[in-house]
This record gives structure tokens, C-alpha cells and sequence, in this order.
């Protein structure tokens, strides 16, 4: 037995209890929030549950924090009727935090954009947005070019805006952007004419019935993307079911998504979606 020194004892004791503490305090943060196995935080959009959050907001942010969500996709309460009563940034932070949950994107409608930007950008940043992302740039479903390029000019004056501020720009694609105009996809055309600084794209998965892609995507435009909306698909029934219940290849599409840039994503779907969603996703080793 080898005899050591009550001031070496002492220095040793004091040593293993710091780092006990150091491994249970770690253990304890890997309780409240478990790693999520596709190594992205696993988010909500919120407009599909927007019947509930204006009712009871901290109820909503506790039910989804519940389910093992950590992220959070508002929209702006300037451009956005069922989100009115989301004015006071601050006060909207404090209750996600106060459930674990942050949100760093957020929906803004063109017309906000137009009219009440610095308003909008201001709101952003109180909440802690720093991906302002537009639904669509709303130019019609049969735009001309001239339609088309009139929009992207438009969106990069909006994302150079933004970008002073510290902010960066998205666009979503629903509507106008899986449009075809003179025989090309209007989405590719504005990968083309809308500046890839100031432009990232956020991936909508259930324009899958429209056959677009996402790991295609993401491979052919890397970088371009900032984030996605999730649905599943089923090919039989042609319609959208919850994550992970459908023919999508979510192992290709996360792998794909790396290369594509994707830095967040949220489910877009009903509670009981979600639900089952959150749970497929906890499971996903990619």
C-alpha cells in the first residue's frame, strides 16, 4: 500500500468531487435536452398549431417542449393575424425559455416585408431570430420571366436590408416557386437570380407531390439552403402523413442536407403528427 501525504489526500479529494460534479451536471444536461441522433435540435413550426397558441402560448410551448421539441419557427405577429398577440419579443423569448426552447427562425409575409421591415427586423431580434424566411415571394402560379426576375430583384433589396442588420433572409417554396416558366422550374430560375449571400432556402418536403426532390436538391445547389419543413409522404394514397410514416428516405435527406447547408428544421404538421414525428426523428441515425 502506498501511503500518501493528508495534504495530497486532501488536494486528490477535492480534485475527484469537482470532476463528479462536472459528469453529473453533464448527465443532467443530456436529460433535459438528449442528443438528437440526425445532430440537428429537432424544431416546430408553429402555424399548424396556431388555433392553440392563440389561446394559451406558454401552453403550447410546454405540450411541444413535452414532446421533446427544442426548437421553435414563429411567425411575425405583423404579418400574421393568429400571432398578434405575439407583439412583445422580449415577453415571447422568456416563455420559450422558461420551457427550454429558443427560436432562431421565423416567418415573415411579403407585405411586412414591403411596408414594416425595420419593424420587423426590430421584432426579430428581441424574439432572437436571425432567419427571417418568406412563405413565397407570391409573383402568381403562371409568371412570366419578367414576373420572375421583377421577384428576385425585389427579395435581394429585402435580404441586403436585412443582411445590415445582421439578419439573414430565406425563402420557403410553395405556390409561385414550383411554378414553371418557359419550360424551366421557377425554384431554379431564382437559385439562379437571387444572390446566394444574402438568399438561403428553406426546403418545404411536401412539394415531393409536385416532384421536387430534396437530396437532389440540396446536392445540385450546395450551400443554398438554410433549413427545411417537414412532411412525409405516402406514394399509394398520394397524400401527407407524420415524419417517418411515409416513403420519404429521411437518411438520404439528412446526409443530403449537409451538403445542401441546412443548419435547422421544423415539422409543419398537425399535434398528433407531430407527436408520432418527434418520436421517428429521436430514433434517426444518420
Amino acid at each position: 500500500m502506498i501511503e500518501i501525504s493528508r495534504r495530497e489526500f486532501i488536494r486528490k479529494a477535492t480534485t475527484d468531487t469537482a470532476a463528479a460534479g462536472l459528469l453529473a451536471a453533464g448527465a443532467m444536461e443530456l436529460h433535459a435536452n438528449p442528443p438528437n441522433p440526425s445532430g440537428l435540435p429537432i424544431g416546430s413550426q408553429t402555424y399548424p398549431h396556431r388555433a392553440m397558441l392563440k389561446q394559451d402560448f406558454p401552453g403550447l410551448m410546454k405540450q411541444l417542449a413535452d414532446l421533446g421539441v427544442q426548437r421553435i419557427e414563429l411567425c411575425s405577429p405583423l404579418g400574421y393575424a393568429e400571432f398578434a398577440g405575439l407583439t412583445k419579443g422580449a415577453e415571447v423569448k422568456r416563455i420559450m425559455a422558461d420551457h427550454g426552447l429558443k427560436c432562431e427562425s421565423g416567418h415573415f409575409s411579403m407585405k411586412e416585408l414591403r411596408q414594416t421591415q425595420e419593424a420587423s427586423i426590430a421584432w426579430a431580434k428581441e424574439v432572437g431570430i436571425k432567419q427571417m424566411i418568406t412563405a413565397t415571394l407570391g409573383a402568381g402560379n403562371n409568371p412570366t420571366m419578367d414576373d420572375v426576375k421583377r421577384a428576385a430583384d425585389e427579395y435581394n433589396k429585402i435580404a441586403a436590408v436585412a443582411a445590415k442588420a445582421g439578419i439573414q433572409q430565406g425563402l420557403h417554396n410553395e405556390g409561385f416557386e414550383v411554378s414553371t416558366v418557359e419550360g424551366k422550374r421557377t425554384y431554379d430560375i431564382l437559385m439562379e437570380l437571387l444572390d446566394p449571400k444574402l438568399v438561403k432556402f428553406q426546403f418545404q418536403m411536401s412539394t415531393i407531390r409536385n416532384g421536387f426532390d430534396a437530396a437532389e436538391y440540396f446536392m445540385k445547389y450546395p450551400g443554398r439552403f438554410i433549413s427545411m419543413h417537414l412532411q412525409d409522404w405516402n406514394a399509394e394514397t398520394r397524400s401527407l402523413v407524420a415524419v417517418g410514416k411515409g416513403s420519404i428516405d429521411w437518411k438520404r435527406v439528412f446526409t443530403a442536407a449537409r451538403t445542401g447547408g441546412v443548419k435547422n428544421y421544423f415539422i409543419e404538421q398537425n399535434m398528433e403528427m407531430t407527436k408520432e414525428g418527434v418520436a421517428f426523428l429521436k430514433t434517426l441515425n444518420v
